[in-house]
């Protein structure tokens, strides 16, 4: 017994230093987490999106679905793209067109290879640069940015809409037409999307190539690459891990009972006498059963 103890202890210590950390990782991660602007506005103070709307926008997509109907920053599931990272490419391949015309006044695809690494480099500097400012809680688009956001904004709602044009590409989503009914909805949902590719590419105060998201979604346009950080914790946790299963092993080996207990002659279970609150269940349990029979049928 008193070896018994002592693993009751020592688990009771493991519990407390595990969610010890993870409390203070969760604090941590709360105070850095991408902050939600009052507004967002192109170059000439116009609003694209407002605070209330990117709100919105996340209650309408869980409306919709939510979870169920892809994911976003990884967390969901993957019938329907992830949309952050759907967002984040094309927000990037729209801004270099946007660039590609302005400065070239030609496609993209017909430039240059040295003047596609431009083209490429200038979208990639604007989709990291973190403009957003906490004072004014206004967050500042250059003018391309803002066209490619507002046309993308009409691609989402149209989605989630009944656009006639997208219809295929909801039947590969395994999207329902007319997911969202309320207008405010369907023009809200597109900004929540926005904040989460702007999180995942924007690079956090104080910090360059490193995003709100740790460079999650993975997108080389934007050079959100896994971080050497990343790599690194994710080696020392498994070896954490083994290490610890390993000791957890080796202390159980050298600190065996004096004697294993006697196995019983007989089943318990068999003299099991039912109590009355058992008996009292009997009816739910028919009732699950009937059910799971009714949707095994139907």
């Amino acid at each position: 017994m008193g070896t018994s103890r002592k693993l009751w202890r020592g688990l009771a210590v493991v519990f407390l230093l595990s969610f010890a950390v993870l409390g203070w990782v969760g604090r941590e991660i709360y105070l850095a987490a991408p902050p939600i602007p009052n507004r967002v506005v192109d170059s000439a103070g116009n609003v694209v999106f407002t605070g209330e709307q990117i709100q919105l926008g996340q209650q309408a997509w869980l409306s919709a679905g939510g979870q169920q109907l892809g994911s976003v920053w990884g967390h969901g599931s993957y019938v329907a793209p992830d949309w952050s990272a759907d967002w984040l490419h094309r927000e990037v391949v729209g801004l270099r067109t946007q660039l590609a015309q302005k400065q070239y006044q030609s496609p993209i695809e017909s430039l240059r290879p040295e003047e596609q690494a431009l083209v490429g480099e200038r979208a990639k500097i604007d989709m990291r640069h973190n403009s957003y400012d906490a004072a004014s809680g206004t967050l500042t688009l250059s003018d391309e940015r803002a066209t490619v956001v507002r046309e993308l904004a009409k691609h989402y709602s149209g989605l989630f809409g009944t656009e006639p044009a997208l219809a295929e590409l909801r039947d590969q989503y395994a999207m329902m037409e007319g997911s969202l009914k309320d207008p405010r909805e369907l023009e809200a949902v597109p900004a929540f999307f926005f904040w989460s590719s702007w999180a995942a590419a924007a690079d956090r105060p104080g910090e360059t190539g490193l995003s709100y998201t740790s460079n999650w979604p993975f997108e080389p346009l934007v050079d959100n690459r896994p971080t050497t950080g990343a790599g690194v914790w994710s080696l020392v946790s498994i070896i954490l891990l083994i290490a610890g299963v390993a000791g957890m092993v080796f202390y159980h080996a050298a600190h065996k009972e004096e004697a294993d207990p006697a196995a019983p002659k007989a089943d318990p279970l068999f003299g099991l006498v039912p109590t009355p609150s058992m008996k009292a269940t009997r009816k739910y349990f028919y009732i699950v059963i009937a059910l799971l029979l009714v949707q095994v049928l139907a």
